[in-house]
């Protein structure tokens, strides 16, 4: 069995950016504000790629090289490369976390509640993705090359998406956060199905 896109995993993920949408309109988030959930949500996707990366029992190593040097698809190779992904994902997330801190301004009580239950639900949604991964994983043979490089294809976008609205917005507007909310959905179900597609060709 290849990856593929399931209905059940594209309406997880539109259930949870509808949530983090409600989330933004009941609490009056300014554009910027909506940078946060979606931080969260590109941390989650980085955890759940190196707990793929971490289970693959089966891999291709083709075009993938550590310190301009070939590997071979051995459990050593799959550990450094889980390592070297967490320690430069969770740097460019630790200074992209400074980032918004700058723009995002004070979070009241309330603007953690909708935070974390935004949160929550991205969690929910990555992890039935990622049990359905692990299956499809196990079927094939994935590069461990494009495992690594999957989750900045995927997050990139949706933050520009954002990035640009806050831009534009900096105080709670409805219209706005209907709009650019819709705008990164729809590219982030982009990229997932673009994940799918680009992983059902590798295994």
């Amino acid at each position: 069995m290849n990856p593929i896109v399931t209905p059940e995993s594209t309406r997880s993920l539109l259930i949870a950016n509808a949530v983090t949408l409600a989330m933004a309109l009941i609490f009056q988030w300014p554009l910027s504000l909506l940078l946060w959930p979606y931080w969260i949500q590109s941390v989650v996707i980085g955890y759940f790629s190196r707990k793929r990366i971490l289970a693959l029992e089966r891999f291709s190593t083709d075009g993938y090289e550590e310190n301009g040097r070939p590997t071979e698809p051995t459990e050593d190779t799959k550990k450094s490369s889980a390592g070297f992904f967490t320690l430069h994902y969770g740097f460019f997330h630790f200074v992209y976390a400074i980032f918004i801190g700058s723009r995002a301004g004070e979070l009241g009580r309330w603007d953690w509640v909708g935070i974390a239950v935004a949160a929550v639900s991205f969690i929910w949604n990555h992890r039935y993705s990622f049990q359905q991964n692990i299956e499809a994983d196990a079927t094939g043979t994935p590069n461990i090359g494009t495992l690594m490089f999957l989750p900045y294809l995927r997050v990139i976008p949706m933050h520009l998406t954002i990035l640009v609205g806050g831009a534009f917005s900096g105080s709670f507007s409805p219209w706005a956060l209907i709009v650019f909310s819709l705008l990164k959905t729809a590219a982030d179900v982009a990229m997932h199905r673009f994940e799918h597609k680009l992983l059902q060709k590798k295994t």
